[in-house]
């Protein structure tokens, strides 16, 4: 038994297919020019980030292994940069000041917890915050017993200049 079917020529939508491919196809190059172009601009930002870091690694290599120098008084704080000053090896001398350690949240490799900062007044008569290290978070109030050393003390360590602001960093709040 056959069974035949009558073939039927339809025109339904004759000439409209290939402008909407045609668009369709102007779209996805479109799309892939941005794409290209976007990700290029990427790369360059990218390179020279690279070089940017590779310089500022290498400034802070020769910084911290050269002979400490006094640190700077508050007469040349005006002229502090990054670019000249950041990770500067200083020592000073002078003594801890008690009672007056703030702890600054801070999240590291070791997880939450806070840096203790302690003032310390130098034997020149002015003040600096020194990073006397990490605790973490369930030991941070206990760090306010631990007193510093009494007395003449010698330090040295490395300037750093403020942090600019970010997502992680918080804004300073004198009253908390």
């Amino acid at each position: 038994m056959t069974i035949a079917f009558p073939t039927h020529e339809i025109a339904v939508g004759q000439g409209t297919e290939r402008p909407h491919r045609s668009l369709r196809l102007m779209a996805l190059g479109i799309v892939a020019a941005l794409s290209v172009g976007g990700l290029s601009g990427l790369g360059v930002w990218q390179m020279h980030r690279l070089s940017w870091k590779v310089d500022l690694i290498e400034r802070v290599n020769q910084r911290v292994h050269a002979v400490p120098v006094p640190a700077p008084g508050p007469a040349d704080w005006p002229r502090i940069n990054a670019a000249d000053d950041a990770y500067r090896h200083v020592s000073v001398r002078g003594r801890f000041v008690d009672r007056c350690a703030a702890l600054v949240r801070a999240v590291t490799e070791r997880g939450g917890g806070y840096w203790v900062m302690a003032p310390f007044e130098t034997a020149d008569g002015f003040r600096v915050f020194v990073n006397r290290g990490f605790v973490p978070a369930d030991d941070g109030r206990d760090a306010f017993r631990l007193s510093p050393p009494r007395g003449e003390t010698s330090l040295t360590g490395l300037l750093r200049i403020r942090e600019p602001g970010g997502g992680f960093l918080r804004a300073n709040d004198p009253g908390q």
